[in-house]
């Protein structure tokens, strides 16, 4: 960590910034000057009364419950009634109801899903600056390039996913884990890293995939171990790691999956439903556990969570491809483009470390090559392939509209690229590290310069920047507002 570096003071003076605009402008303006749109998404009744408080708290922070942000906010409230519930994860939240255990006070006068709006404001703010500060750590230890990972960060605070990071979504929970754990296993803590990929899959599903950044690490330590060390102890020791790291990551999963069947598969266990939301079931049809035991109890593998992505959201191998989703493919298009040029500009540089899978870094052992800094830096490889599986697996098998805030919030490449991309094509950059930047009285160490804003310092010559760095930063700029106008008013933007 850098306690007291001044980037890292900026990045979270930024990301307090942006977390603030971000609130007032979805709050204040889109969602109070806009009416909301009648869209065909989960609504379940309120069942208590709600008072002139509970209004404004509505009012204040409504649209940060959009979409599958209600799904969120009423496991917290009244937990997996319906069977399609179980598509959402348990971690955030159990963490909201924390918060709201923390808000006892306030329930004398405010019902708890107005408490549970709070907990959202507050802790998803609080995740995405933490989030911020942990990217701009983890690049500082993965790209040995301090420009590279302060941009990046910076970059982050203004990402295309920025509406998911400020609703009642589990992205910036999962961001903030995934870049913690990343930045432990870096630094060699692999017991605290393995907890926190663990806590992450206990957020969202895909936290399962980062089993392969502990695969990789141990596998890469096996390797560079067989010339000093007992090779058979060595494999054994892998062996056994290996199928730790599986267990570790893979049991809030399973566990959660196990809840499921023992709710459905195992009536004695229900509980009793609100008549209110029992008659939400019959008019939607939703399934509840005190119905017929639904299919997926009689498989060999009863696993509710393919059932419902296969049932309910239709997800599957280019099930989506149909012609009426072309505008969907087109949201989906920039981040595509982004992740795949990154994938080719990597293996065009290093096609050797690519083909060892970033075990073996050169042909030759007695003429190593000197590691590129930055985004090129040997280190990124295993970043790198997990970003392709992840755009892979969803464009080929999800709603690729969500690839923005499922990429967004999953691989620091999203971030680590651009900043590659600005600080290798845009001649503006090198002006801004190279001006001083007056410290505020009080706030730095007499002679210690403050680093600029560089990305501030592009916006603000916009006209002269590079055709790169408009594009860059104009698909950034341009998802985070209209995902905060179209998101917050239930307009199609998922």
């Amino acid at each position: 960590m850098w306690p007291l570096d001044p980037s890292r003071k900026e990045v979270l003076r930024f990301a307090v910034s942006c977390r603030v605009l971000t609130l007032v402008l979805q709050q204040a303006v889109f969602n109070a000057v806009i009416p909301d749109h009648h869209a065909e998404a989960f609504s379940p009744p309120r069942l208590a009364p709600s008072g002139s408080v509970d209004q404004l708290v509505e009012g204040l922070l409504g649209g940060l419950s959009r979409w599958d942000a209600e799904h969120f906010l009423f496991i917290a409230e009244h937990g997996y009634l319906y069977e399609h519930n179980f598509a959402f994860f348990p971690g955030f939240p159990l963490a909201l109801l924390m918060v709201t255990e923390l808000l006892g006070p306030l329930q004398g006068f405010l019902s708890l899903r107005s408490c549970l709006l709070i907990a959202v404001a507050l802790l998803n703010s609080l995740f995405s600056v933490l989030a911020a500060v942990a990217l701009h750590d983890l690049g500082r230890l993965v790209l040995h390039c301090p420009h590279q990972a302060f941009y990046a960060a910076l970059l982050f605070c203004l990402s295309p996913a920025n509406v998911f990071l400020a609703a009642g979504y589990s992205e910036a929970l999962f961001a903030l884990l995934t870049f913690s754990a990343l930045g432990q296993l870096e630094r060699g803590r692999v017991w605290t890293s393995g907890l926190l990929f663990a806590l992450a899959t206990g957020v969202r599903s895909n936290g399962l995939v980062n089993v392969g950044f502990l695969i990789h690490s141990q596998c890469q330590g096996f390797f560079y171990s067989l010339t000093v060390l007992n090779p058979l102890r060595q494999f054994l020791k892998l062996i056994f790691s290996l199928f730790l790291s599986v267990l570790t990551l893979g049991l809030p999963f399973a566990l959660f999956q196990y809840y499921a069947y023992a709710l459905f598969c195992l009536p004695s266990l229900a509980h009793p439903i609100p008549e209110p939301l029992v008659q939400l079931a019959v008019d939607k049809g939703y399934r509840t556990a005190e119905g017929n035991k639904p299919p997926w109890c009689f498989w060999d593998l009863p696993l509710i969570y393919s059932y419902i992505q296969d049932v309910y959201w239709n997800v599957g191998f280019l099930k989506y491809y149909e012609l009426r989703q072309v505008p969907n493919f087109l949201l989906a298009t920039p981040m595509a483009i982004l992740v795949a040029w990154a994938t080719w500009t990597y293996v065009t540089t290093h096609p050797w470390l690519c083909l060892t899978l970033g075990l073996q870094r050169c042909k030759s052992s007695k003429t190593p090559e000197k590691p590129d800094p930055g985004f090129l830096s040997p280190q990124v490889f295993v970043y790198l392939i997990h970003a392709a599986v992840l755009l892979l697996f969803g464009g080929l098998c999800m709603h690729v509209q969500v690839l923005t805030r499922f990429l967004g919030s999953s691989t620091p490449i999203v971030y680590w690229f651009p900043a590659h991309l600005l600080q290798d094509q845009e001649p503006l950059l090198r002006s801004l590290e190279t001006v001083p930047w007056k410290p505020p009285a009080g706030d730095s160490p007499p002679g210690q310069k403050v680093p600029r804003n560089p990305i501030m310092g592009l916006l603000y010559n916009w006209k002269t920047c590079s055709s790169v760095t408009r594009y860059i930063l104009g698909y950034f700029l341009s998802y985070w507002l209209l995902g905060l106008l179209l998101h917050c008013n239930f307009l199609p933007w998922t």
